[in-house]
Order: structure tokens, then sequence, then C-alpha cells
């Protein structure tokens, strides 16, 4: 299998290796009410099992995370500890799109 972007081959795997090369099995996706301080890429990579970590626009975050039992808690009280809340929280396991994002830095969807 081969991950192409604007017809050029930049990556090449079976889609386990693919999803291994993230560094961690597991997605942690969330988004931020208002109310509480700004989330920033450099203190969402310090948590703990944190591998990479993804902003968009839109103040949605996906986290990869190598064991999100570790992570979950951590993200938890750093954002509580800033006034905020969590508005959406959804953990799944890492898939090829995330392996196209992280490469590429869009989505399949965003040609």
């Amino acid at each position: 299998m081969a991950i192409i972007d604007h017809g050029r081959i930049i990556k090449e795997g079976s889609p386990a290796e693919l999803i291994r090369g993230l560094g961690a099995q597991h997605v942690i996706e969330f988004a931020v009410e208002r109310g509480g301080g700004a989330v920033a890429e450099s203190d969402l990579l310090a948590l703990p099992a944190v591998t990479g970590a993804r902003l968009s626009a839109d103040g949605a975050c996906a986290l990869t995370v190598s064991e999100p039992a570790r992570a979950l808690p951590a993200l938890i009280a750093m954002v509580s500890g800033r006034g905020a809340t969590l508005g959406r929280l959804e953990t799944r396991h890492a898939t090829l799109e995330d392996v196209f994002v992280t490469l590429t830095g869009r989505h399949l969807r965003d040609g």
C-alpha cells in the first residue's frame, strides 16, 4: 500500500506498518469549549503518552497517543486547570486517514 499526495508516493508499507509509523495506535479527538485559556500544541505534546498533536482552525484537536488511559486524565486535568471544559471527546483506534493527515497536513476530503 502507498500513501499518495498530488500524484507522488510519500510513504509505502502495509496498513499496519503505516499506522505504527504514527508512533501510537490510538487517537483522542476533542474540542475545548470557550471560557478557558487557549490550548497550545506544545502543551498537548507535553502530556504523558502523547506522540502527536493536530489543531484545526475550527478548534478541534486530535492527539495520537500510545496509552489513552494515561493521556486522557492528564488532558482533562490540563483543560479544567485552565477553567475550560471539553465540549466533545472521542477516543478511537488510529486509521489510514490519520496517517495521511499526519504526512500531508490535510484530510482526504480536502483535495
